[in-house]
């Protein structure tokens, strides 16, 4: 449950460092440079942009729609285990547009926070509940502001449906798309993705440490980076939120045709259940 926001901040601050004692650390103010726990009625447009229906990419399943109905706010109960989150929802709506010439059965959430929250190095965290079901491709990552890949992409956290494991990668120039740069988290016995996990990545001027509940799961250094590529790290980036169905990467993972790809008809059972929510706690990010 969510404490006083002093409290909470030395909470999210241990989660994220790894430090297990409270008196070896002491979070200052002005070490946050923005945080959202998503206490409002709705999401703060101040901070977050929706994604809307001309965009789509890898194949996905979904059209991204700004509504009420794809990204929302909760509270109590409906937050399930904390005060209130933000969910990301997809929904099975059949032939809901024609966007460069495919049709759409499936509708969902994406937010960022472009030209609105952009950060150079730090550290972002956010903690999260996932679905169960093959072929979810939600993810938490951050973008450059430019031309992709040549401004760099941070993948913190992306899962694809098999509910064990979660994956970090880094793309640029040279090592985008199929990049080597990739990792695997597998959970400990008892653990999974439909657990609260806090998902977070320090980037320095070296390199990233990828964590998980403060584990490190995965570190990349600038010259691991520069064997395959141009470091695309000492520009600012913005943070995205996103539920995709099927695509690319699931459909790499299971191997899915049919119904749709990377989609099998069960998770589209799960869908059409109103099952495909992802819940978001808080995001953070400190320098």
């Amino acid at each position: 449950m969510k404490t006083p926001l002093k409290i909470s901040f030395l909470t999210l601050a241990l989660l994220i460092s790894g430090i297990s004692h409270s008196q070896e650390f002491q979070p200052k103010s002005s070490d946050t440079l923005f945080f959202d726990d998503f206490s409002g009625s709705s999401l703060d447009r101040e901070k977050w942009n929706v994604q809307g229906t001309d965009f789509w990419v890898n194949n996905e399943q979904q059209i991204y729609v700004d509504s009420s109905a794809t990204v929302f706010a909760v509270k109590g109960d409906d937050a399930k285990g904390v005060d209130n989150a933000l969910i990301l929802k997809a929904h099975y709506s059949p032939d809901f547009i024609n966007y460069r010439d495919y049709d759409f059965d499936f509708i969902s959430g994406r937010i960022n926070t472009r030209d609105k929250v952009m950060f150079t190095y730090g550290t972002a965290a956010a903690r999260m509940k996932l679905p169960e079901g093959s072929g979810y491709w939600p993810a938490f990552w951050a973008l450059g502001g430019g031309d992709w890949p040549d401004t760099g992409e941070i993948d913190i956290m992306e899962y694809v449906g098999e509910t064990d494991w979660i994956g970090v990668a880094l793309h640029g120039p040279g090592y985008s798309g199929e990049t080597p740069l990739v990792n695997k988290y597998f959970f400990p016995e008892g653990e999974d993705v439909t657990d609260w996990h806090v998902y977070s990545v320090d980037w320095t001027p070296e390199g990233f440490d990828f964590r998980v509940d403060g584990r490190l799961i995965y570190r990349v250094t600038k010259p691991m980076v520069e064997h395959y590529g141009k470091w695309a790290f000492d520009n600012p980036k913005y943070l995205i939120l996103n539920l995709a169905l099927g695509g690319a990467y699931p459909f790499k993972t299971n191997g899915i045709k049919e119904p749709y790809n990377g989609l099998p008809a069960s998770t589209v059972d799960l869908i059409k259940e109103g099952k495909a929510e992802v819940l978001v706690d808080w995001v953070l990010i400190t320098k």
